[in-house]
């Protein structure tokens, strides 16, 4: 009967005795009860990263078009070579019949002459109308008006705030009023009766030549001036300036900009639907899964990862990785109970007998007796130790194929090797192996040398154990497809009817008649499974039959993929 074997000793666990991965598994559950549990937020953060990023761009582009710097700068070129034109021409006009020589033989500006036709200039250009003499005194204004009681009154320039508008306008011009590129200007000064030297545009009039300049007035709009020399015979002869408001330029600039933040607030209401369509599609599953998460941390039974795998995206993907690491740790820590009740059964067995032994002990007084009893004790003690170490090595494979990297290895080889070292250690007596290695087609696999090695020597140690002293261990390793199959045969008695898959469970044991009970843990052949499993491979077993039915011997067979890339 060919049946389960252990694996060679490894040094115990140096965790009092528990298998290392149940050790392990109680260290991350106490570190995780003094983790903190992540916060639940009723805002989403990563919303409101994501609305802020889509926002920054067109929010940017909507202030900065607000400015219409090129736009405004010519608009105020427009308006002041209208307003040089019309000074100009004005200032020609008056030149040339609105003055007289005076007896003195001077040229002096006609004021009776003047007056009507700066009214009527004002009226036609909309602009206050300023008419100094040749020294700079004051000498018409279109915004002072005589009453019939010689009082003065200052009419407030045209297109300058004379009344409460809609809030609405309010607000803009309060708002584009105090950019910060208007404080550069100096503030128009209304008081009347000024001298024409009191302006530097009037100043340089004075001396003949024409100059322009811009004010910022009360209510924040733009004032343009210019002065322009009245020439007779080019002789100065005083001074015009025009001033105007900039009402017709921040009217179309207003215009412009509502039309702007109109297409802009539109532009942010679609951004804004569309980040929070984008949030929710994004932040709303990865919290699900966070709070799913949370609940497997926590241990509840209901917990479920949802499954976002038809959305055929990066959120998909982690619910599929997600969902797939709950199952296995699902598997794992079944497996952690499973192996626990077992290994403490299994404990139980030599402990109960151990118990017995040593209450036996203390009541006989037959040395023979006490002898017997004393060797069971030690039989016990070291089936313990054995099952301790066993179990320790069983809990480290998992751990130590996931650390090492596997490497290529050329299977022939790598039995050819094994065999040998067979070969050179084996006894006078020992059953002999044989390898057949079938030619043609690579035999390389991804895998660790180690654990490999280890499996096949559980596997021929096994096979030697039942084997009559004339029998033979058949090793055979041939590549079928893109798998490597090796087969272990021997001349036993085979494997009992229906137990070739209960051989492989943990702790299952019946070896020969002639074997010690104990000597074997009943973990070889498991250990072998779960070692060929993790290289992606099969482990079975089954009976050598002859063309009667009769059982000639056993046969283990492992199955492995060849490494990627080397196809024959």
């Amino acid at each position: 009967m060919a049946l389960a074997t252990d694996s060679p000793p490894n040094p115990p666990s140096k965790r009092g005795g528990l298998p290392e991965h149940i050790a392990l598994v109680g260290e991350q559950k106490a570190a995780a009860g003094v983790r903190e549990a992540p916060k639940k937020r009723r805002i989403s953060t990563l919303s409101v990263r994501i609305l802020a990023v889509n926002l920054l761009a067109p929010l940017m582009l909507w202030a900065g078009l607000l400015y219409l710097d090129r736009y405004q700068e010519a608009l105020v070129r427009a308006e002041i070579e209208a307003l040089t034109m019309q000074a100009g021409l004005m200032a020609g006009a008056m030149g040339e019949g609105a003055t007289a020589l005076t007896s003195q033989e001077q040229i002096r500006i006609v004021e009776s002459i003047a007056r009507p036709m700066v009214r009527r200039f004002a009226l036609q250009t909309r602009a206050r109308a300023q008419v100094f003499e040749q020294d700079g005194t004051p000498l018409i204004d279109s915004q002072l008006v005589l009453h019939p009681s010689g009082m003065v009154s200052v009419a407030p320039l045209p297109g300058e705030a004379t009344g409460v508008g809609p809030w609405l306008t309010r607000l803009y011009d309060w708002v584009f009023n105090a950019l910060p590129r208007r404080d550069s200007f100096p503030r128009y000064d209304t008081r009347p009766l000024r001298r024409a030297s009191d302006y530097p545009e009037g100043a340089s009039a004075l001396q003949g030549d024409p100059a322009a300049a811009a004010y910022i007035g009360d209510t924040g709009h733009f004032i343009f001036t210019i002065a322009m020399p009245i020439q007779r015979y080019r002789e100065v002869v005083g001074v015009l300036m025009l001033s105007r408001v900039s009402t017709d330029i921040d009217e179309s600039l207003r215009r412009v900009r509502s039309d702007i933040m109109i297409l802009g607030g539109a532009v942010l209401v679609v951004t804004i639907l569309l980040s929070l369509y984008l949030a929710s599609t994004i932040a709303r599953p990865i919290r699900r899964l966070a709070m799913a998460a949370e609940r497997v941390r926590q241990g509840r039974a209901n917990a479920t990862i949802p499954d976002f795998s038809k959305r055929r995206d990066e959120i998909g993907d982690l619910s599929t990785a997600l969902k797939a690491m709950t199952e296995t740790l699902h598997q794992r820590l079944q497996a952690i109970e499973r192996f626990a009740a077992d290994v403490s059964h299994e404990i139980k067995n030599p402990l109960s007998s151990l118990r017995s032994a040593v209450d036996m002990v203390a009541r006989l007084d037959d040395p023979e007796k006490r002898a017997k009893l004393m060797a069971i004790v030690r039989s016990d003690v070291q089936r313990i130790d054995r099952l301790i170490t066993d179990i320790a090595a069983a809990s480290r494979v998992d751990a130590e194929l996931a650390r090492a990297e596997p490497q290529p290895l050329d299977f022939g080889r790598l039995m050819g090797a094994l065999v040998g070292v067979y070969e050179v250690t084996d006894p006078d007596g020992a059953v002999p192996i044989t390898l057949t290695v079938a030619p043609g087609g690579l035999l390389t696999v991804l895998g660790v040398e180690d654990r490999l090695v280890q499996v096949f020597r559980n596997l021929i140690n096994n096979a030697r154990s039942f084997s009559p002293p004339e029998g033979r261990i058949r090793l055979t390793v041939r590549r079928v497809g893109s798998r490597v199959i090796a087969t272990v045969e021997d001349d036993g008695p085979g494997i009992p009817p229906g137990k070739e898959e209960a051989i492989f469970q943990r702790f299952y044991s019946e070896r020969p008649k002639a074997e010690h009970f104990g000597t074997h843990s009943g973990l070889g052949l498991s250990i072998s499974r779960q070692i060929i499993e993790a290289h992606g491979g099969t482990l079975t077993a089954k009976n050598i039959d002859t063309v009667g039915g009769n059982v000639t011997g056993a046969a283990f067979i492992v199955t492995l993929p060849v490494a990627k890339g080397l196809r024959a």
